[in-house]
C-alpha cells in the first residue's frame, strides 16, 4: 500500500432521516485494508427532515463522522464538493446516504489503487455482483448514457452512473467538478477519461430502492445526463 493510510467517505444526504442511522453504522463497521483508518464527511445538502439531527447525533459519539450542513439543498455535486474540499484522507470514495449500496464492497473498490494499479475505480453495477430486481426502462435508460458516455470518452465502462467511484484523493482533488445535482457522475466519468487517467472496474452488489422507498432520481435526471456527457466531452476544464 504506497503510503496510503486512510479513507474519506464522501456522503452527500438529503431526507434520509428513514436510513441515515443504519448506512453510517455500515460505513463505521465495513472491513477496510490493513493499516487503513478511516473518516466519514457527511453533507447534510439542506434537508427538511430530521437528516441534519440524526447526523448531529451519531458525530457526537463517533469521532470519524464530521459533518457539515448546506444552507439550502443545492444538490449531489455541490454536497460532493463540500466534502472533497474538506476531506483528509489519501484515497476517497463515494457514498450515497440511503442502503442501495453496500460498504462491504469498499476493499473491492480500492484494491487496485492501493496496488498501484489505478488512479479511479468505478462500482459496476452490472458485471456480477448480486442486485435487487427493479426497473427495466431505469436499466435500459443507464445502458444507454453508459454506451453514450463510452462513444464519446473512448472507455469500455459498463456503469457510468454508479455511485461507487473510488480515487487517490490528491487525483480527485485536482479534478475542477463544476455540477450541482445528478450531473456530477457523467462529469466526472468525462474529465477522469479526458485526463487519461488509470481506471479500473470492479463488480459491486447493489440494493436498488423503488420510489415508494425514497428513490429520488427521475426521468428528467436522466434526459439531464444527455446534456451532461456532452457538454462534459468538450468543455475545456479538465
Amino acid at each position: 500500500m504506497p503510503g496510503y493510510q486512510k479513507l474519506s467517505i464522501l456522503v452527500a444526504a438529503y431526507n434520509e432521516e428513514e436510513t441515515l442511522a443504519a448506512s453510517l453504522a455500515g460505513m463505521l463497521s465495513a472491513p477496510l485494508p490493513d493499516g487503513l483508518a478511516r473518516e466519514i464527511l457527511l453533507v447534510d445538502d439542506g434537508s427538511s427532515d430530521g437528516t441534519w439531527a440524526i447526523a448531529q447525533e451519531m458525530a457526537a459519539r463517533r469521532p470519524e463522522i464530521r459533518i457539515f450542513q448546506q444552507p439550502r439543498n443545492q444538490g449531489k455535486g455541490a454536497a460532493l464538493r463540500r466534502a472533497i474540499r474538506e476531506m483528509t484522507g489519501d484515497v476517497a470514495i463515494f457514498q450515497d446516504a440511503d442502503l442501495e449500496y453496500d460498504p462491504r464492497d469498499y476493499s473491492r473498490m480500492l484494491h487496485p489503487i492501493l496496488d498501484g494499479r489505478a488512479e479511479v475505480v468505478f462500482g459496476s453495477r452490472f458485471t456480477g455482483g448480486e442486485r435487487r430486481v427493479l426497473y427495466f426502462w431505469h436499466t435500459l435508460a443507464n445502458q444507454f448514457l453508459t454506451m453514450l458516455s463510452n462513444m464519446l470518452n473512448d472507455t469500455n465502462l459498463t456503469d457510468m452512473e454508479t455511485c461507487y467511484k473510488a480515487f487517490v484523493a490528491d487525483t480527485l482533488r485536482r479534478i475542477p467538478l463544476e455540477s450541482d445535482r445528478f450531473g456530477i457522475e457523467p462529469e466526472i466519468t468525462a474529465k477522469v477519461a479526458r485526463k487519461r487517467l488509470r481506471m479500473y472496474e470492479v463488480p459491486i452488489s447493489y440494493n436498488g430502492r423503488p420510489y415508494g422507498e425514497g428513490k429520488k432520481i427521475t426521468w428528467r435526471d436522466g434526459i439531464a445526463a444527455l446534456w451532461f456527457i456532452l457538454r462534459y466531452r468538450f468543455t475545456r476544464k479538465v
